[in-house]
């Protein structure tokens, strides 16, 4: 355990800000926050930092929260709105100037363009070090606009013991008094997220190493109202496959991306982003169970984590094999309804999940499923892809006539009866079973690859299949 693990009850919290979708690496850092609070007993808050006004939208909101749901992450209790907490952040503000650690500035954009200059031309870092800092509160103007600013030490240092980076320290001098308040009186990040995990009882702050410099300006407000510090736990980002930082060609997308358009089920997301920068010996497959028993974000990495889509598509075949077959039909209902362009009936949906444990076995995706199982809703004549019109020249269509001719003389639709059949076709015509069965899943499914043969015949039934491969005997003659 990290030292972390006192007798009180942790919170943690996942703070997203909603100008879009719910990012794979936000999905990462919510997971870390739910198991760390589920292991620990505790309890894990939703925060949805809605301060910038042009760019959150309800939409994102709603895609945040259905990427929650969808990866089962719960939180406790209602989430919170930072932008309702306004008038809140605005009163700590003023607390702070009344303690003697905040102050007003009156500073003008020219006057600080002005110090700005003046450090480049020096080639010393800038650093806002304003003359109100100290001034006495007879001095201060009534008249002219002012930010409220932190008054942040000027000597010593900050040592943050951070679960997963561990000690980091940082000198007071490299700090400047940041804005609180801004001119019009409204609050600044920086200030509200200090005030909002204070009045939340946030214990535990785990999040991405991004966010490493801003907790130690934030520790400074926290000490000047005097308010326990937090455990920190810096999450170092995820990169691409190439080591640089992970965009949009990478997979930095929506996590509805991967349910959507990539066909990826929520406990392979799960597993996997959980495995970017955590493990358990070598274990690969953890089970929601087992990760609740197992992880410590004190034992999360310090270096960067490589996102890579073929551990990805590998995991999400174990879990796909897992499924219960009712839910993966559900899964893959709509994407076969919209490639066959028609809804699937009850009895279609009673086929399809029957099929599943033949359809799922090599699959890597929902996608792969739904492809999977499309040959057994097409309409005859079914449509044939490139390697399956190949597969049906003269010679395989008279052994696909004997074939037929065999499956009609079947006097019960059997799997053993059917391969029986079949295979005394082949053995007469002196042929590998292959040589049939391949001209036959051409004119069963329209596909060059499919489930076994004599799968594909029970499935279809017997009417169907004698229809399709007459189908191919009378377009091949």
């Amino acid at each position: 355990m990290g030292a972390s693990q006192e007798n009180a009850t942790v919170v943690t919290r996942f703070a997203p800000s909603p100008t879009g979708y719910l990012h794979i690496g936000g999905a990462r850092t919510a997971l870390y926050n739910w198991l760390y609070a589920r292991r620990m007993g505790g309890k894990f808050l939703l925060r949805i930092e809605d301060t910038d006004r042009a760019r959150s939208t309800d939409s994102a909101i709603e895609a945040i929260l259905d990427g929650l749901r969808w990866l089962d992450l719960d939180w406790d209790g209602e989430e919170v709105y930072q932008f309702s907490r306004a008038a809140r952040h605005a009163e700590v503000a003023h607390e702070l100037v009344a303690r003697g650690h905040a102050y007003r500035c009156f500073l003008t954009q020219d006057e600080l363009a002005a110090m700005r200059a003046a450090a480049e031309a020096e080639k010393r870092p800038f650093r806002i070090r304003s003359p109100w800092r100290d001034a006495a509160a007879a001095d201060l103007p009534t008249d002219k606009p002012f930010v409220v600013r932190l008054k942040a030490p000027a000597e010593g240092s900050v040592t943050i013991s951070d679960l997963v980076q561990g000690d980091v320290t940082v000198a007071n001098a490299e700090l400047d008094d940041m804005i609180l308040l801004r001119s019009d009186g409204t609050p600044t990040y920086m200030l509200s997220v200090v005030v909002d995990d204070h009045d939340m009882g946030i214990t535990h702050v785990i999040r991405g190493d991004d966010h490493l410099n801003n907790a130690f300006r934030q520790i400074a407000l926290i000490r000047g109202m005097g308010w326990p510090e937090p455990i920190y736990a810096h999450v170092p980002l995820i990169h691409g496959a190439d080591g640089a930082k992970l965009s949009k060609r990478h997979g930095a997308l929506g996590v509805d991306a991967y349910r959507d358009d990539m066909g990826y089920l929520p406990e392979a997301i799960n597993n996997y982003l959980m495995k970017l920068g955590w493990g358990h010996g070598d274990d690969e497959i953890i089970s929601r169970d087992q990760a609740l028993e197992w992880f410590d974000v004190a034992d999360v990495g310090r270096g960067a984590a490589r996102f890579d889509f073929k551990k990805l598509e590998n995991l999400n075949g174990h879990y796909i094999r897992e499924a219960d077959d009712a839910r993966l039909a559900h899964l893959c209902q709509h994407r076969l309804e919209s490639a066959l362009g028609r809804a699937l009936t009850e009895a279609d949906m009673m086929l399809l999940a029957k099929a599943m444990p033949v359809i799922k076995v090599r699959a890597k995706t929902m996608i792969d499923v739904a492809e999977g199982a499309q040959f057994l809703f097409e309409m005859r004549p079914i449509s044939m892809d490139e390697k399956a019109a190949s597969l049906l020249d003269g010679d395989a269509l008279s052994l696909l006539e004997k074939a037929l001719e065999a499956l009609k003389g079947q006097p019960v639709w059997d799997m053993a009866l059917l391969e029986e059949g079949v295979k005394a076709v082949a053995e007469e015509a002196g042929l590998g079973l292959g040589k049939i069965a391949q001209p036959l899943r051409a004119a069963l499914t329209g596909r060059g690859t499919s489930p076994g043969i004599f799968d594909v015949l029970v499935l279809l039934g017997r009417e169907e299949s004698l229809a399709r491969i007459e189908d191919s005997l009378a377009r091949g003659a």
